[in-house]
């Protein structure tokens, strides 16, 4: 995973976006949000700041 905006979670300093090279995939590490979802997916919050620094990095 490719770091493209936020902070560096390792160092409280979250929420953070990654791309995931060859997949098309983005990657999304926040803070839980309290919701059931299906097995294997989980649902977080991160800023709306943090979702446009990625955008743009993504050339959006």
């Amino acid at each position: 995973m490719v770091k493209i905006a936020g902070g560096d979670c390792g160092r409280d300093d979250c929420p953070t976006v990654f791309t995931m090279p060859n997949s098309g995939m983005v990657a999304v590490q926040g803070y839980t949000v309290d919701r059931e979802t299906p097995e294997g997916e989980s649902v977080v919050s991160i800023p709306a700041k943090v979702l446009l620094e990625a955008a743009r990095a993504l050339g959006g």
